[in-house]
């Protein structure tokens, strides 16, 4: 008999995270087995051979999957454990597909016909400088700074092509699924042993998927959202994240872990190289890569020839006079899109519609009321004629009159994407319009809709931030930001960060061949550092501002954060629960420890509930773990390294 350590894919009991098991056949460190646990049959990885014990075991059922999971992902889930204080079997869920004790039948793997052209290209001068930069850089994490435009997915490409002739795999991970259908169509071009990995495929699929990744006896191209970095390659050269500053790459439920922080580790023990790829880094990131010398390989060039920059115009809503034709609609907007549609060509209009939170702003000047501690908006509470900060719980009273120009014209309000789209098809019927965001069916998507979005025959674009990700559309001539300023009104310290990154990037969509295109921004504030520096797409000046308000209000890169949130049928046993555990965490941590709160959640209601919430800030990241042991067992959710407060 052979005796081994069994992680279950179920918590069994909390605190223990693996059981002693008994197998008549000798097994491998990661083969995948199925148990018996209190008469359920569950998955279960094994981790370590073990000595006969003392007690009596159950037997191994059997084995289901002969090869056995590669040792760099058993590793980075005990990573994950340890990193983000998270039950293993949790973690093995993201890792294992489901189904996985199911019997399927062969599925064929279907080719991609490339809607791109198979054009022979020259790497340009920036792309050369930055494959020799990686190449001669140890194995690690690089930052690949190019603006938008400048050819870091042909960087990949030739990355990718070194590590599949040295007999390894890569992984290219994008923010969502609706990018997989532009790279994976340029990918194509180059590669023959593509996998697609993602959540819309179906069980049974993913399944197929996972054991060809598992099986494969040539190194494999992996193309997927988050998920993807967990097949089961058995040697990785590469892993590139593109658009790494994106929020899609945390997860956002159990476990808690950030793609970026996983993928590093991965890298580590696979001695591969990881490139995390953007026109506009995470500030804390780049922050990071300076403070360890890590490499940031600048490319500051388009890479086509003859590109010419596209115009962009900055209209001020405070003005009235701009808005003759329509409330919210500037002249030079309809005007814009009306001689673009009249060519034959493609427009694009964004909103960033997680920004319509009511808060007070003035019409007049583009006045906003903002924390004085936290350099972030203040979020308006009507029932309590209040304005309070979401972090620090600073209070005042709601505006009437401007502080700053002292007029009355003092707004709450937002402009949503469907009414955005309500006056488009007013304003130009006959038109093919579709609409991108949460609140589309689920066959409006841009990966399942981008052969029309490629071909131009949908001629009007609207959508929240997915439109202004990564997309090259060669029919694209116009782009218009509705309200630059919205995600400014988000009562969080990344919501400069985040619209600026979305205004540089919104503004790349256009500007990238040949052909004159031009940028149309409607913005209350437009004097903002966020929206000029946005869209100018100086990263260097927007980051030594923000870096020093950050440090200034003690926020990430410069400490860690951990965001504890409750959850009570009343309001008041939500406050009493946050202020019981906050007197108790006071008592416990370290003097240097801060703890904001309580503060009501930003959604303070959810399902019927009340949501209250501490955020905790150190400078040592482990002391914010330990925290964690003294979370009481219900009621409470907790996010280590959050990327926002809200």
């Amino acid at each position: 008999m052979y005796y081994y350590e069994i992680a279950p894919t179920q918590i069994v009991r909390l605190g223990h995270d693996t059981f002693t098991y008994s197998s008549k056949i000798k097994l491998s460190i990661g083969n995948i087995v199925l148990i018996e646990v209190r008469n359920k049959r569950l998955t279960g990885l094994v981790i370590s051979n073990v000595k006969k014990p003392k007690y009596p075991t159950k037997e191994i059922i059997k084995q289901i999957e002969d090869k056995p999971l590669p040792i760099q992902l058993i590793n980075l889930s005990y990573w994950i454990k340890d990193y983000y204080h998270s039950p293993l079997a949790i973690i093995l869920q993201s890792i294992l597909p489901n189904g996985i004790q199911k019997n399927r039948r062969q599925q064929s793997i279907i080719d991609h016909q490339s809607l791109r052209k198979n054009s022979s290209h020259q790497n340009t001068a920036d792309q050369l400088d930055a494959i020799s930069t990686i190449n001669n850089m140890s194995s690690g994490s690089a930052i690949l700074h190019g603006i938008t435009g400048s050819g870091k997915t042909q960087v990949y490409i030739s990355l990718t092509r070194q590590s599949i002739d040295q007999g390894k795999s890569a992984i290219i991970l994008v923010p969502e699924i609706a990018l997989t259908s532009q790279l994976i169509d340029e990918f194509s071009n180059h590669f023959d042993n593509i996998i697609l990995s993602h959540s819309r495929q179906t069980e049974s699929r993913r399944h197929t998927i996972w054991q060809q990744a598992l099986k494969s006896k040539r190194p494999c191209v992996v193309i997927g959202p988050r998920s993807a970095l967990f097949l089961p390659l058995n040697d990785v050269g590469i892993i590139v994240i593109d658009e790494a500053h994106e929020p899609a790459f945390k997860q956002e439920q159990s476990p808690r872990y950030s793609a970026l922080r996983a993928a590093s580790i991965l890298a580590r023990f696979h001695n591969a190289k990881l490139i995390l790829g953007s026109a506009t880094p995470l500030i804390s990131d780049y922050y990071t890569a300076k403070s360890h010398k890590r490499p940031i390989i600048e490319m500051n060039n388009p890479a086509r020839k003859n590109t010419i920059k596209p115009e962009i115009k900055l209209i001020d809503m405070t003005v009235k006079q701009n808005f003759k034709q329509h409330h919210f609609l500037s002249d030079d907007l309809i005007s814009s899109l009306s001689n673009t549609l009249s060519d034959g060509k493609q427009v694009l209009i964004f909103h960033n519609r997680r920004g319509s939170a009511s808060t007070s702003l003035c019409k007049n000047c583009g006045w906003s009321a903002n924390c004085p501690n936290c350099f972030i908006p203040l979020s308006l509470h009507v029932d309590q004629h209040m304005l309070r900060c979401h972090t620090c719980n600073f209070t005042t009273k709601i505006a009437t009159v401007c502080s700053s120009c002292g007029s009355v014209d003092v707004i709450h309000r937002g402009i949503g994407t469907k009414s955005i789209e309500t006056e488009l098809r007013k304003l130009f019927p006959g038109y093919n319009i579709l609409r991108f965001d949460s609140d589309s069916k689920s066959d409006i998507s841009i990966d399942q809709n981008y052969k029309e979005l490629y071909d131009g025959s949908i001629q009007i674009i609207i959508g929240t931030q997915v439109v202004a990700k990564g997309l090259d559309l060669p029919h694209l001539r116009t782009v218009a930001v509705v309200q630059a300023d919205a995600g400014l009104s988000l009562p969080d310290y990344t919501s400069g960060e985040r619209t600026f990154q979305l205004l540089a990037q919104v503004v790349g969509r256009v500007g990238r061949s040949e052909h004159k295109t031009n940028v149309i921004v409607q913005s209350y504030q437009p004097k903002h550092p966020a929206i000029l520096y946005g869209l100018a797409q100086n990263y260097d000046e927007f980051y030594k501002k923000t870096l020093a308000e950050r440090k200034k209000a003690n926020f990430p890169p410069f400490c860690y954060l951990l965001s504890l949130t409750c959850s009570y049928k009343t309001e008041s046993a939500a406050i009493r629960n946050c202020k019981k555990l906050a007197s108790e965490l006071k008592n416990i941590l370290p003097s240097y420890v801060q703890i904001l709160g309580p503060v009501p959640s930003f959604y303070e209601r959810s399902n019927g509930n009340y949501r209250w919430q501490l955020t905790l800030k150190s400078p040592k990241r482990q002391v914010l773990v330990s925290a964690l042991d003294h979370l009481p067992p219900s009621h409470w959710q907790a996010e280590l390294d959050p990327i926002s407060l809200i």
